[in-house]
């Protein structure tokens, strides 16, 4: 709950501060790095830093926090700390490194606003930090808890069993557990970080979703090949795709993600582009393993056929599932030979395909995808939160969240959308 003293405090200077967050974004970061490079050895992905998404995900997240606190001060933005707590338990984060990062926050917060930043302005934005930082880590408790692990017992190795060549830029990689530790089964929708050891040494974390149901033994995620762009964004897909063999050791976390498949019991339908098919596919196989009797609609988008990454997996567990359907939309052409219910030309559109009344949705692709299928679901008459949608990498969309920017916030939010 923000108090009383410090809301008008907030609501006043939130305008400078969204104007600024990027800058303090950037300021923070390179201090922090620069006094714990430790933080970039196996917790940070240094392909985000370089890319600058990470500090417009930061940045966002904090002047949406801010705003919704002003909104109403006695509720916090729950869906917004429920992804980043997700992602946090997944890279082993601890109580402790909130306190590190509070430091060089606030030192950066201080560098680029200067004497804007009076004592009473400094603890109105310490309370809304705490505020964030103590709601995120009781989240990350009760995640912890819930798997059954620790911030240090949270990764485990596994062998490599097969290396499947989906694509010429995608690869599946089903490992097998090492050792005796029982192995508690995922949700269907979730991802695990591998985390792996890069040439100059140092480990880099990355989340890949898990693309088959659990079989108390393996476990399967598919990586898509990052081709071009500046170093470091690319290395570790890169480094999985040519260099890890069967045979070979990887350093997996326990599963985690919040986008998981609905129970209730209605009709589902998943919307993918690209290898936004991932999570997609390993809800599928979990209705399948499960013998799912419910009405199934999958939509995929690509570029053709070839490129349809784990295309055979998933229209498979299609076929096994009784009442499902299956459309494609190919922007170079409707052809192709996959035993699909529709082949359609260019971009994915809803109006070519019918719909299931009540309907939980599914997307995962380019924000661009799915802000475009959103928007048509939105049109349509399907409520917000009847829409799950997945967003590899950095949170740069935040669509779920129910909050208005307070007056000011545009700048910042608006990085969101």
């Amino acid at each position: 709950m923000l108090s009383d003293r410090s809301r008008p405090v907030i609501e006043a200077t939130l305008p400078v501060v969204a104007e600024h967050i990027e800058e303090i974004a950037r300021r923070f970061y390179a201090h922090l790095f620069g006094e714990h490079p430790e933080l970039l050895d196996g917790t940070f992905n240094r392909g985000n830093q370089a890319e600058g998404t990470q500090q417009v995900a930061l940045a966002g997240s904090v002047a949406v926090f801010a705003s919704a606190l002003v909104k109403d001060p006695e509720q916090v933005p729950e869906k917004l700390l429920v992804r980043i707590a997700h992602k946090h338990v997944s890279l082993g984060i601890t109580p402790e490194q909130y306190e590190v990062v509070h430091d060089h926050l606030f030192w950066a917060i201080v560098d680029v606003l200067g004497d804007a930043v009076t004592p009473e302005v400094a603890a109105a934005w310490d309370e809304v930090y705490w505020l964030m930082a103590y709601a995120l880590i009781n989240m990350e408790r009760g995640l912890y808890s819930a798997r059954g692990v620790r911030p240090e017992t949270v990764w485990r190795e596994w062998q490599v069993a097969e290396k499947i060549e989906e694509t010429a830029d995608v690869v599946t990689f089903r490992v097998k557990r090492v050792d005796d530790r029982p192995v508690k089964a995922s949700l269907p929708g979730q991802y695990v970080s591998v985390k792996v050891r890069m040439p100059d040494g140092v480990h880099q974390p990355r989340q890949y979703s898990l693309t088959r149901a659990d079989d108390g033994e393996h476990r399967q995620f598919s990586v898509k090949r990052v081709r071009g762009g500046d170093e470091p964004a690319g290395e570790v897909s890169n480094l999985l795709c040519d260099q890890v063999q069967v045979g070979d050791v990887l350093t997996l976390s326990v599963p985690f993600g919040d986008v998981v498949l609905d129970d209730s019991g209605r009709p589902v339908v998943f919307a993918s582009a690209g290898i936004g098919i991932t999570p997609m596919a390993g809800m599928l196989s979990h209705l399948t393993a499960a013998g799912s009797h419910l009405p199934i609609t999958l939509l995929h988008a690509d570029l053709d056929e070839e490129s349809f990454a784990l295309r055979h997996q998933v229209l498979d567990d299609v076929r096994r599932l009784e009442g499902a359907t299956a459309h494609v939309f190919y922007e170079r052409g409707a052809h192709g030979s996959l035993p699909v219910d529709g082949v359609h030309a260019g971009a994915m559109d809803l109006d070519r395909v019918d719909l299931p009344e009540g309907a939980a949705y599914y997307l995962c692709g380019p924000l661009p995808f799915m802000r475009a299928v959103r928007s048509a679901l939105i049109d349509r008459g399907v409520p917000g939160r009847d829409i799950q949608y997945e967003v590899f990498g950095p949170d740069l969309w935040q669509a779920d969240l129910a909050t208005e920017p307070a007056p000011g916030t545009g700048e910042a939010v608006a990085a969101q959308a």
